[in-house]
């Protein structure tokens, strides 16, 4: 008994330990990626931005626009801002708290399945460097890791309430998470033990923003469900082999971020057969059982509905693949029998610190700190485009400027109203009509459903300004008015013009 009274009162001071080591290493993850934050993360943190400060929902002040795609990351971030007066450093504290979540919560499932336990902070080490999801940070995919981590603690746990609330976090999150936390949920053994308590505690927790944003914002399900599914693809490439467009722009980038995914899945493959005998190792990773298969259906979900490859949209599959990868790993070497460990589980445990080692070598080639994130498709870096951003707004004053096709840092930082599809609500109905023209008869069912309440007379915004990138060489736009050098390895380089919209 004074053997088990001591791990007990063990376990949560390594845990309170872990938590703090992991706060202060990512931390400094944040220090490093502040400056190459994508353009779309400063599209969520505007809208928290305008709702802590204003009370507004929508990505400028003109008006209000229903595209943030995760409504619970800007209601979190609109709180943190409220209180530290800066959204940036607000994303800062979401994101090191999500990491502790994914930390200790990774050491209850590694306690109670009797992992090793460095199985924790090798899940973190191979989460926090790998280049996909280090070029996500400040976009929901943290905040979705971290909720998918909870519900597997409390599925583990056998509290069907919490599972439920775990469960309408993930949906508020990101809608599509909800086909993740199904996975999960219906995995379980005995899954219908308590069903109807996890079901009801999902919706208690996420219906009522359904509801709200039906009736108030016109829309239940963000608008980006038509402004994505209308962009389709990118020439050849969709989600469903976007990986090879990012291979042939940042291949390192790319077989190191989807390489931990790939080894996950082929570990879940190798452990199946391993359950008809049930040793120790096969047992110990039953709480992650549905992690793989979860990774599997969200990207068979993503390639179905033909959007294009934006490589945030991978971070799901890849996070819940890793830590099944981590979860193997750790069984093999901690809990295997003896000639296993040796032969399989101590090369499987090297080969995930190298490939942590050499993730962490490949960020940080080329110098610190990086004016790009390792994945991207941004025209040029965050910093160039929060010079811009000041220097826009003084020349277009209280005008509107339609974008150049890349909003978030702009209207972040310029003060003014620049417009597109993400906050031109006026457009957006022509885009409905044009989205239900190609769906089938249920599709176009459903979009009527989510746009019952919205306002299709609201007119589009008529910008007396417009951005226009142009590759460097190109002839000039007429009558322009500034232009700025920009680049990327994605877009490559261009000049950014401010021309008089309509060229008048």
């Amino acid at each position: 008994m004074d053997e088990v009274d001591d791990a007990g009162r063990e376990r949560p001071r390594r845990h309170v330990v872990l938590a703090f080591v992991v706060a202060a290493l990512s931390a400094g993850v944040w220090v490093l990626v502040r400056g190459h934050l994508i353009d779309d993360a400063f599209i969520t943190l505007a809208y928290a931005r305008n709702l802590a400060f204003h009370g507004h929902w929508g990505l400028i002040e003109l008006g209000t626009s229903n595209t943030a795609t995760s409504p619970l990351s800007v209601l979190v971030l609109a709180a943190l801002t409220l209180v530290v007066r800066d959204a940036v450093l607000a994303a800062a504290i979401l994101f090191v708290l999500c990491q502790v979540v994914i930390a200790v919560g990774l050491a209850r499932l590694g306690d109670q399945a009797g992992l090793p336990r460095w199985f924790s902070p090798l899940a973190i080490a191979l989460l926090t460097v790998n280049p996909l999801l280090l070029s996500s940070i400040g976009l929901e995919v943290e905040f979705g890791i971290a909720a998918v981590v909870c519900l597997l603690v409390f599925s583990a746990e056998w509290r069907p309430v919490l599972v439920g609330v775990a469960a309408g976090v993930l949906v508020l999150i990101r809608v599509d998470l909800l086909l993740i936390a199904l996975v999960v949920i219906v995995l379980r053994a005995r899954f219908w033990a308590g069903l109807g308590k996890t079901v009801l505690a999902a919706l208690v927790v996420s219906l009522p923003w359904f509801v709200f944003s039906w009736f108030v914002l016109g829309s239940a399900v963000p608008d980006t469900l038509i402004i994505k599914t209308l962009q389709k693809s990118w020439g050849d490439f969709g989600f469903s082999n976007g990986p090879v467009l990012y291979e042939g722009v940042f291949p390192w980038a790319t077989w190191l971020s989807f390489l931990p995914a790939v080894l996950g899945a082929v570990a879940f493959v190798c452990w199946l057969p391993t359950l008809v005998r049930r040793g120790p190792a096969a047992s110990a990773l039953l709480p992650f059982v549905a992690l793989v298969p979860a990774g599997a259906v969200h990207y068979l979900a993503y390639s179905r509905l033909h959007v294009p490859p934006y490589h945030w949209y991978y971070g799901p599959s890849i996070a819940v693949s890793t830590i099944f990868f981590a979860a193997a790993v750790a069984a093999v070497a901690g809990r295997a029998p003896a000639a296993a460990r040796w032969t399989v589980g101590a090369p499987a445990a090297l080969s995930a610190l190298g490939l942590v080692g050499v993730s962490a070598a490949f960020y940080a080639w080329g110098g610190l700190p990086r004016p790009f994130a390792p994945i991207m498709s941004n025209h040029t870096t965050t910093a160039q485009y929060e010079r811009i951003g000041p220097e826009l707004g003084r020349f277009v004053g209280t005008s509107t400027v339609r974008s150049g096709g890349e909003i978030g840092v702009l209207a972040y930082s310029c003060g003014c109203s620049i417009v597109d599809l993400f906050d031109d609500r006026g457009a957006v109905g022509p885009a409905i009509a044009q989205r239900e023209a190609t769906m089938s008869s249920l599709g176009r069912t459903l979009v009527r459903w989510n746009f019952h309440n919205f306002d299709y007379g609201v007119a589009p915004v008529e910008p007396q300004y417009a951005l226009t990138p142009t590759p460097v060489g190109a002839p000039a736009p007429a009558n322009v008015l500034a232009q700025w050098r920009i680049a990327s390895p994605w877009a490559g380089d261009q000049e950014l013009y401010l021309v008089r919209a309509g060229g008048g």
